[in-house]
């Protein structure tokens, strides 16, 4: 937190005053363009990507099918049972969200986190339509509601709710084919759940965007609160070198002024900066890390002829060194240590397993649930029948033939419910269930004993890859 009289009680909450950004240019700014360009483009474009995956399934690259419960992913299906594929991938997403942190602090926040994309886009709206930070002041403090100042408010508000419009939009469609869902959006044949959440997620957008801003990163993500667990005094963030830069002042051509630091008070750091913040107070939670202030910072410098990096990505462990004017230790010594290799190791496991498990995944899967209400019938000529209902799951875009049969003692028989032989024609991308009798003839061991062992077995007759299952056969325990 900023620095406070130790008199004042701190506060929980305190009312937003609106924060004007001024425009900058540099390194930094520059790379946060570019990402904003290519995350707000693989956003709304991935939807329409085309891929051919023949006429029984959808042609769309990524999609979330709830309607039949799997997930595509370009040449990848995912059924609800390989579920732990999403969940490898959430871990892995939490694993690099720790190694990011340890190693250059809050990167994701200050670059990637679809609140700061959408906040950038929306100031960059905000400054091309009313300006930068001294006019859009200048508007803010204007009591009087003009022509003038209604017309750029309504402009910039419209400008929004369109973005955020597309944000919504942009969302429900990979939830089911694109083009179509565009058309019945248009002509108002969608599902009400279509409209309900474009509504939601355009007014939170809207407000989050727009309005809510830095609010969002301080009060309600619960991330500036667990920074510090995953952060240490070798992780590189942004930060002040005060020993460089105080005492600050103007710097004149007058009596004293060749004692002052580097830092000239210019305030430049701060009117750049998104959440509002005075870097030169030190670590504070607000900071998210977008480095803007250091190319504000870097101007300036060079503008007054000082070296650059009075405002840098700083390991906590250099300062003394840089305090004694020794040389800090280079970026690649605090990225590379043991904290943020073990997260690289774990992270690489985790991603090496899932594509392996993705590699070796069977084409056909089959499950078998013996029915036990009752556990075995006696027919008419003394023969024990057990019933089992088997779910064979078919992951081709074709219909296939699958073969089923039965090992065990010799004596079991299989029958099929509703099939004539043993081989059943499985529907493409469906689950089929198929009901399958064995029976043991009176007098046999199967039929006499309490409990026998056998597994049933399905053979795709098209590539010839096979499955099997492991289940009882329940006798009369004679």
């Amino acid at each position: 937190m900023s620095h406070t009289d130790n008199q004042t009680p701190p506060k929980l909450y305190a009312a937003r005053e609106p924060i004007f950004p001024k425009r900058v240019s540099g390194s930094f700014r520059n790379l946060k363009w570019i990402i904003m360009i290519v995350t707000l483009g693989i956003y709304y474009v991935t939807p329409w990507i085309r891929w051919d995956r023949g006429p029984a399934l959808p042609d769309q690259a990524v999609l979330v099918d709830l309607a039949h419960r799997r997930f595509f992913f370009f040449w990848i299906e995912i059924w609800p049972h390989e579920f732990y594929f999403v969940a490898g991938l959430l871990i892995m997403a939490g694993l690099g969200l720790f190694l990011f942190t340890s190693a250059l602090g809050r990167v994701w926040c200050g670059y990637a986190c679809p609140q700061t994309v959408w906040t950038d886009l929306f100031i960059l709206v905000e400054r091309w339509i009313e300006g930068d930070r001294n006019a859009r002041l200048r508007l803010h403090r204007q009591e009087k509601l003009d022509f003038r100042k209604a017309r750029l408010r309504v402009t910039k508000w419209v400008t929004w709710f369109l973005i955020a419009l597309a944000t919504g939009g942009a969302w429900v469609f990979y939830f089911t084919d694109a083009p179509t869902l565009l058309v019945d959006l248009v002509t108002g044949q969608a599902h009400p759940v279509a409209y309900t959440t474009m509504l939601v997620l355009t007014a939170t957008t809207f407000f989050f965007g727009g309005f809510a801003r830095e609010q969002i990163c301080i009060y309600a993500c619960p991330w500036p609160r667990i920074q510090a667990a995953m952060m240490d005094e070798d992780t590189l963030t942004v930060a002040y070198r005060e020993w460089r830069g105080e005492p600050r002042g103007k710097h004149r051509k007058s009596e004293g002024s060749e004692q002052l630091g580097d830092c000239i008070d210019c305030m430049a750091c701060v009117n750049v900066c998104p959440m509002g913040i005075d870097i030169r107070d030190g670590q504070q939670m607000e900071c998210i890390t977008c480095a803007l202030c250091i190319d504000a910072c870097d101007d300036i410098m060079a503008k007054i002829g000082k070296p650059r990096g009075l405002i840098d990505y700083i390991a906590l462990s250099d300062e003394p060194r840089e305090r004694a004017g020794e040389t800090p230790r280079s970026a690649w010594y605090h990225i590379f240590r043991v904290r943020t290799m073990m997260y690289t190791a774990l992270w690489a496991l985790v991603g090496v397993g899932l594509v392996f498990a993705l590699f070796i995944r069977p084409d056909i899967e089959m499950s078998v649930a013996p029915v036990r209400n009752p556990t075995f019938v006696t027919l008419s000529d003394g023969t024990i029948r057990n019933t089992y209902d088997v779910r064979l799951l078919n992951k081709h875009g074709e219909d296939r033939p699958f073969e089923m049969s039965i090992t065990g003692h010799p004596a079991l028989e299989m029958d099929l419910e509703g099939v004539d032989g043993d081989v059943v024609n499985v529907p493409a991308n469906q689950t089929y269930l198929q009901r399958v009798y064995v029976l043991a003839p009176a007098g046999s061991d199967p039929a006499e004993a309490e409990r026998s062992e056998l597994r049933l077995w399905v053979e795709d007759l098209t590539n010839g890859h096979r499955a099997s299952k492991e289940s009882i056969f329940n006798g009369k325990g004679n």
